[in-house]
C-alpha cells in the first residue's frame, strides 16, 4: 500500500491510503460477515481510509440510513480499531423521514442540523472525533455562513477533525472556503466528486437541478484543483459499478459522449499490454495523474477488492498514460 498526506493543518492532518474503501451498502445489502471480511482485508492489505454517510443506504429498506456507520461502530469495536484507520463520513442529505428521499426532504447543512447530525455519527461510529466531515449536498435554504460557522465549530471544539465538500459546484466550494478563510476559520480541504476514465455529461438538467449534475468532475473542478493543491479530490464511482466490465451492467446515459468508445478502446488495449485489468488500468490511471485522486472503491467481495487493491501497485508508462490522457 502507498499512502498520502491529506489536509494541512498539523493539527488536522492525516496520512491515509492512496485507495479509500467505500462502505456505502455494508449492513444493509451487503451483509454484516461479508461487510467484515472485506473490511479486515482492507486493513490487512494497508488500507487505512473508510468513507460512509448518514444516510447510508436509506433506499435499501425505505428508512433514514445509517446502517453502514452502525455497522463500522461494531467492527470497530469488535476489532479494536482505534484512531490509525481515518473514517470519512457525511451529512446533509439524510431524509428527515422514512420513505422519503433527500432530493426534497434532506435535514440540509443549518448550524443546528451540522451539531446533532455529527453527534449522532460519532455515537454511531463509537469515534469521539470525527477524522473527516463532509458537507453531503448543498443547501441553498440555508446562508453559506451559517454552514460554514457550524462545521468550524465542530473542529475547533475537537469534535471533527478535517472537513470537506462532496457534490457541490465549483463556485459554491470556493466561496465557502474565502468565507472561513476571511474569518480564519477551518474551511473545505478535501473534496469529494464523482470522476473516472471515461468523463460523464455535466449538462444533464431536472427540476431539482436546473444548472446541470453538480456531482461529476468536470473542466471547472479541474481547473480549481490545478490552481488549489492544497486540496485533496477523493473520486467516488470510479468504475461505474461495473459497467466497464460487466455486460449486465450497460454504460448509462450521463456517458453518451462520441469520445467514450474510443476511451474504451484505449482502457483495453493498455489493460492487454499491462496484463492487468480495465478496472486496475482505470484506477492507475487516477492514482498518477497530472492531479492524482484517491479512488474510492466499493466491494461486495473480498474478491472485488483484492482486484482494486492491485491497482496500487501498477505503474503505468509515460506512452501508456500519454495514450490515455490524448485519446478523444
Amino acid at each position: 500500500m502507498r499512502y498520502r498526506t491529506i489536509g494541512t493543518d498539523p493539527a488536522t492532518r492525516r496520512e491515509v491510503s492512496v485507495l479509500s474503501l467505500g462502505a456505502m451498502l455494508f449492513g444493509s445489502a451487503t451483509d454484516e460477515a461479508t461487510s467484515y471480511a472485506i473490511l479486515d482485508r482492507y486493513v490487512e492489505a494497508g488500507g487505512t481510509f473508510i468513507d460512509t454517510s448518514d444516510n447510508y443506504a436509506f433506499w435499501v429498506d425505505g428508512g433514514q440510513g445509517g446502517q453502514s456507520e452502525e455497522l463500522l461502530g461494531r467492527w470497530r469495536r469488535s476489532r479494536g480499531v482505534g484512531t490509525e484507520i481515518v473514517i470519512a463520513t457525511k451529512l446533509g442529505a439524510r431524509p428527515l423521514a422514512p420513505g422519503t428521499s433527500y432530493l426534497d426532504n434532506a435535514e440540509g447543512l443549518s448550524a443546528k442540523v451540522i451539531r446533532e447530525s455529527a453527534e449522532r455519527s460519532r455515537d454511531r461510529l463509537g469515534m469521539d472525533r470525527l477524522d473527516l466531515l463532509y458537507a453531503h449536498i448543498e443547501d441553498r435554504t440555508v446562508p453559506l455562513q451559517e454552514t460554514v460557522e457550524g462545521f468550524a465549530e465542530l473542529v475547533t471544539e475537537g469534535t471533527v477533525g478535517l472537513l470537506g465538500a462532496s457534490n457541490h459546484r465549483a463556485w459554491r466550494v470556493e466561496r465557502a472556503r474565502a468565507l472561513a478563510a476571511a474569518a480564519g476559520l477551518p474551511g473545505y480541504e478535501v473534496l469529494q466528486y464523482h470522476r473516472s476514465y471515461l468523463p460523464n455529461r455535466t449538462d444533464l438538467v431536472s427540476e431539482l437541478d436546473p444548472d446541470g449534475e453538480p456531482g461529476g468532475v468536470g473542466g471547472d473542478l479541474l481547473s480549481y484543483l490545478r490552481a488549489e493543491p492544497e486540496l485533496t479530490l477523493v473520486a467516488y464511482s470510479p468504475l461505474l459499478k461495473g459497467a466497464f466490465t460487466r455486460a449486465d451492467k450497460p454504460l448509462s446515459a450521463a456517458y453518451d459522449l462520441p469520445s467514450a468508445p474510443r476511451r474504451l478502446a484505449a482502457l483495453r488495449d493498455v489493460a492487454g499490454q499491462c496484463g492487468a485489468t480495465v478496472n486496475q488500468v482505470v484506477l492507475a490511471w487516477l492514482l498518477g495523474g497530472e492531479l492524482p485522486s484517491i479512488p474510492l472503491v466499493g466491494a461486495s467481495s473480498v474478491a472485488q477488492l483484492e482486484e482494486s487493491l492491485a491497482a496500487v501497485d501498477l505503474e503505468l508508462t509515460a506512452e501508456q498514460r500519454h495514450r490515455l490522457d490524448t485519446t478523444w
